[in-house]
Formats: C-alpha cells, structure tokens, sequence
C-alpha cells in the first residue's frame, strides 16, 4: 500500500514571518503539500515535540572558496560551507563571485560557477565583488552581467587589494544606478585604519585584541556617511554591511529619515561578541579566532544592534561568513606565518553559517526580539 507522503514532521511549532501555531507538515517529492492538525500516512516520521519548525534559512551573505591576496587558504568550499549550511538550517546561500585585480569579471564568475559544479548541498546563487572597475569591467561586463541576473554586488572600502577610491566607487554606482542593480557595501575608512594600525604598531601594540582599535568604530561611521552621501548624488540604493555598532546605524538612519533607499545587515557576531573576546587568553593569539572585519564592539554596540533588530534598522541578518584555518604551521597554513607577529596579518573573516540562525534564535527569545521587522533571512 503506497503512503500519501514521503515524510511528515510532526508536532512541532511551526514559525513563519507572520504566524506561530503547532502543526504536522506532509512532504511528497521533496516539496510541502500539506499543513494540517495531524499528518498521518507517512514513509517518515519526524518527531518534532518541542522544537521550532522554520522555514529553510537564507543566508545572503557568505564568502566561499575564496582566493586572498596572501595566498591564505579559506577553510571551506562548497562542499564543506553548503553542507554546513545545511546543517544550521538554510537551503539558500549567496557566496561572492570576487574579481581577482587585473582579471575578466566574467571569467572570475565562470571561475566560481566552475568550484560550486555539484558540490552543494543547498541552493546557491551569487553577488559579484567589484574590485577592478576598469573601463571594460564597467562599460560591458558588469553590465552584461547584470543583465544575466547578477543583480548585487560588492564594493570594498578598506583592503589593499580590494578598496575603491571615492572617484571608482561612484563610477561604480552609476553602473548601478543604470542598471537597476544593488550596491552592497563594506564602509571602513581604509586610510583611518591604516594610520591606526602603524600608530599601535609602532607602540608596540600588535596582539589580536589590536585589530579591533585599529578597525575603530569611527572608520566605520565615516565610511558608512560617505558611503551613503555617494548613493545619494548618484540616486542608487545601497546597503550597508555588516554594521556592528551605534555610530553607522545613526548614519543609516539618517538617511531613511531623508527619503534614501538605504539597507542595513548585522550579523551575530555583532549580538554574540565583543571586542574583549579578540584578547583571548591574557591577550595571547587565541583572540585571533575572533578578528574581523568590522570587529565586535563594546556592550553598549551589542545593546544597539539589538534595538535595531527590533526596530527595523536591519532589513538583513546574515553570517559573512569567512573561515579560515587558525593553526598556522604545516601545508594548510605555510602562507600565514607571519599572523603571530602582528594582528594586521590575521586573515579577517571568523565562520558563522551554520551557527546564524541557533544564535539567532537563542540570543533573541530570552530577550524578547523576536518580533523584529526585518527579515528573518
């Protein structure tokens, strides 16, 4: 006797962006055909007694297989970053497809189109990271490329190898603007970082915990307004990244108050961390494994970032996603030597797709945010 459902997840809560009711759900043929007070006739049976049942996670925000300037191996492709994905509950990831300086836009999305190749366990989509708008990248290529549906990407203020100068990014923006695309946009004051760092190097100050001051929080306020000023002479809609504090919230919020298409993304880092963590154990390179980009800030950023959960500063909470081997010795990490004598050479990027959605979750009940107007994406 056939069964009327492959699989049927039973008792549990159900949770979508407007309700939060119990229910059984029947799945045939990999899809949901059914929401009911009781599934029977199933081949499966999951018992969900207990547990939350959500809709699968999209996390628009994830750096796979991605080449650095330093040859520094990331620590997940797409094998192992999808399946970790899987894991905390998203069927969606959007990596970047990141143009290497001097190379085709196109051919580095052929390139990353090539490593994603039936290695996924979720669905996959991309953004595109600008990092050599020449003429040809500008005139045809990103053009062509957005018209492929490639319709986000983005653009880097900090990073030797991948900042834009004012004059490029509102080039950029214009392409945009034309095309009707989305600019996502990483806001740190590349030259304000920079003077930091060789100040704190030069006393000395060159632990993990370092990186957090050199990347102040008033970079990434200056940053974010200029940001903002260039989308707003060029009348394109931008979205912050990865905002991790006060300062560039009230700079966002700003611009709402004034008309302009304006988006904002945190990430957990953001309500799980904060800088004292970059210490690690008596300020040793443990705190290592805590450096990026923006960094976790004080508890007063934390309380924030939460009221911008609840009031609807953040459209976006996604992971940035950025692994990256700690142990620096052997074949993995021969090209990463040099981290242990300065925190400007830790690569930047901490792993975060397979916790986002359990932090999310565990962080936001006990303090009644769950209710908040963004995205659960």
């Amino acid at each position: 006797m056939s069964k009327t459902y492959d699989l049927a997840v039973r008792g549990g809560t159900i949770v979508t962006a407007a309700d939060r009711y119990k229910a059984d759900i029947g799945i045939r043929d990999g899809r949901i055909v059914a929401i009911a007070d009781e599934i029977t006739g199933a081949t499966e049976e999951i018992d969900a007694s207990g547990l939350l049942v959500l809709p699968g996670g999209i996390d628009a925000h994830v750096h796979l297989a991605q080449p650095t300037s330093d040859g520094t191996l990331m620590a997940d492709d797409f094998e192992s970053g999808t399946r970790s994905a899987a894991a905390g509950g998203n069927t969606t990831v959007l990596p970047f497809a990141l143009q290497v300086k001097g190379t085709s836009l196109r051919a580095c999305v052929d390139e990353y189109h090539a490593k994603a190749q039936d290695k996924c366990y979720t669905d996959v989509s991309f953004h595109l990271i600008i990092s050599d708008p020449t003429p040809q990248v500008l005139g045809q290529e990103l053009v062509a490329l957005v018209r492929d549906g490639y319709t986000s990407f983005k653009v880097f203020m900090t990073y030797d190898d991948l900042v834009l100068n004012d004059a490029e990014l509102l080039q950029v923006f214009e392409v945009a603007r034309r095309e009707q695309a989305l600019v996502m946009v990483h806001a740190e004051g590349h030259d304000a970082i920079k003077h930091m760092t060789r100040t704190l190097e030069d006393e000395g100050k060159t632990a993990p915990y370092y990186h957090a001051e050199a990347h102040a929080q008033i970079a990434e306020r200056e940053a974010t307004h200029r940001a903002i000023s260039h989308a707003q002479l060029t009348d394109v809609p931008v979205m912050i990244v990865h905002v991790s504090g006060r300062d560039p919230m009230e700079q966002i919020q700003w611009a709402r108050k004034r008309g302009m298409k304006v988006y904002a993304e945190t990430c957990p880092q953001y309500i799980a961390l904060t800088k004292d963590d970059l210490k690690g154990l008596n300020m040793d390179f443990e705190g290592a494994k805590y450096v990026c980009s923006p960094p976790p800030r004080d508890e007063d950023s934390q309380k924030a970032i939460w009221e911008g959960l609840r009031d609807g500063t953040f459209d976006v909470f996604s992971s940035d996603h950025c692994p990256f081997f700690f142990e620096a010795g052997g074949e993995i990490g021969k090209n990463n030597t040099k981290a242990k004598t300065s925190f400007k050479w830790v690569p930047n990027g901490i792993p975060g797709v397979e916790t986002r959605l359990p932090l999310l979750f565990s962080e936001a009940f006990p303090r009644g945010a769950y209710h908040w107007r963004g995205s659960w994406r």
